[in-house]
């Protein structure tokens, strides 16, 4: 199936004013709602990884892990969660970090990963940076290395895949949106 972005980017919906005034948050529930649309995005993110050096798939709390399981499924490759603080049973490493909304923490078993394992972090989208950037920080305390950081949407104008690719982090996105992008 031939990416379309312009179908993907009408099944993104726009909501003013949520989590709170002034954002504009993008939802891609109705993405998953079409077949064909998640298709589109799955199908792209497997022919781009199908070949590549990596050993795991990190997927992110909590719409990083739709993408992310159906990729750890289609590419044979182990999932590794990046939870939420509190919500993971085991012993866990947590790394703090800035969100636009304010401070949160990211957690992942202490075991998830070990040296020598490269691993493809992926989420529904890249805003300021603040969960994937706590995420490669875990991965290296962990002692594997970052493949790449994945997302459906890009949102350049709050830094966050700038930030990444200033630290030398290789990012991937399908699509991009402006700030006031309808």
């Amino acid at each position: 199936m031939i990416f379309d972005e312009f179908t993907i980017k009408t099944l993104i919906r726009p909501v003013n004013d949520f989590p709170k005034p002034g954002v504009v948050f993008r939802d891609i529930t109705p993405l998953f709602q079409s077949p064909r649309a998640l298709r589109m995005v799955i199908d792209s993110l497997i022919q781009r990884y199908v070949e590549a050096d990596f050993t795991h798939v990190g997927a992110m709390d909590a719409r990083g892990f739709l993408i992310g399981s159906i990729l750890s499924y289609e590419l044979n490759k182990p999932l590794v969660l990046f939870r939420k603080q509190g919500k993971l049973p085991a012993d866990v490493l947590s790394q703090g970090y800035q969100t636009e909304y304010g401070e949160a923490f990211l957690e992942a078993h202490a075991d998830s990963l070990c040296e020598g394992d490269k691993v493809l972090i992926v989420d529904d989208l890249i805003a300021t940076g603040g969960t994937l950037l706590a995420a490669v920080q875990l991965v290296k305390r962990m002692g594997a290395e970052l493949y790449e950081a994945a997302a459906i949407i890009d949102l350049p104008e709050l830094g966050g895949s700038r930030k990444l690719q200033d630290m030398g982090i290789p990012t991937f996105t399908l699509t991009a949106f402006a700030l006031d992008e309808r």
